[in-house]
């Protein structure tokens, strides 16, 4: 009888369970997840190999005029290394980590989760999904007000294949706005890439122009009508308010019409 149910809870029948309970499923990118994963033996004897938490996203890839998505680990964290969970076996174990200052944010499309995955040697690894609601950092929040009061409405966030952008990510999260005011007629789009250092900021805006004239239709069909422009907001500028902020953001964006 103890082959057969070996051999059930190889394939998952009657195998060990994990369910993870998120003190809180909203945080921040450099905030804390901390919670409780439950662990209950099955109908034989396993041998776990270790617990791990892993913080994953979707990103596109376009390959061939194709969009495919893909799934990026954004952190991992190992909560216990391996032991023996006997049958009926029913484990608590806690966890607090740090989260990391780029994790995406969970806007639009861009979803964020927490996969908690039991390594069992010869069977089905049991895992178990939480959502993550990631809202924006302080620093961020006071840029993306910023950009509010300009006038700007986001259209989009994305998680876009760019690995020479996105540092120890196969990809950056990109924010997409659309001018419905002051730019408007000047700027088709404005795009925006953050990058959190500490208390700092540092911005990554593209820039895109408005075909006017003969001279801004070439630009267009030359694909010189982009301006990438990098900007670094400090502590010291972000203690100032969103509305300091944006008088710098419209004086960069001004510059490059």
């Amino acid at each position: 009888m103890s082959f057969f149910k070996k051999m059930l809870a190889s394939v998952g029948v009657g195998a060990a369970k994990v369910n993870t309970e998120l003190h809180t499923t909203e945080v921040m990118p450099g905030g804390i997840l901390s919670g409780v994963v439950y662990i209950e033996g099955g109908d034989v004897e396993q041998q776990v190999d270790r617990i791990y938490l892993s913080i994953k996203t979707h990103y596109i890839r376009e390959s061939n005029d194709r969009k495919i998505q893909e799934t990026a680990v954004v952190a991992k964290y190992l909560l216990t290394d391996g032991f023996t969970l006997q049958p009926g076996d029913k484990l608590e174990k806690s966890f607090q980590f740090d989260l990391p200052q780029n994790l995406p944010i969970a806007l639009h499309r861009a979803d964020v989760w927490v996969e908690t995955g039991l390594d069992i040697s010869s069977s089905v690894d049991p895992s178990d999904r939480d959502r993550l609601h990631v809202v924006p950092s302080r620093e961020m929040q006071i840029v993306l007000d910023a950009i509010d009061l300009l006038g700007f409405k986001l259209r989009e966030v994305t998680n876009d294949y760019a690995p020479k952008l996105g540092g120890n990510l196969p990809f950056v999260q990109e924010f997409e706005y659309v001018p419905t005011s002051k730019f408007r007629g000047y700027l088709d789009e404005l795009e925006v890439l953050f990058y959190p250092m500490g208390d700092s900021l540092e911005l990554l805006l593209q820039i895109d122009r408005r075909a006017r004239g003969l001279s801004g239709m070439l630009s267009e069909a030359m694909g010189t009508d982009e301006t990438y422009v990098r900007l670094h907001l400090y502590e010291r500028h972000l203690q100032r308010g969103a509305h300091s902020v944006a008088q710098g953001l419209e004086e960069v964006i001004s510059k490059h019409l």
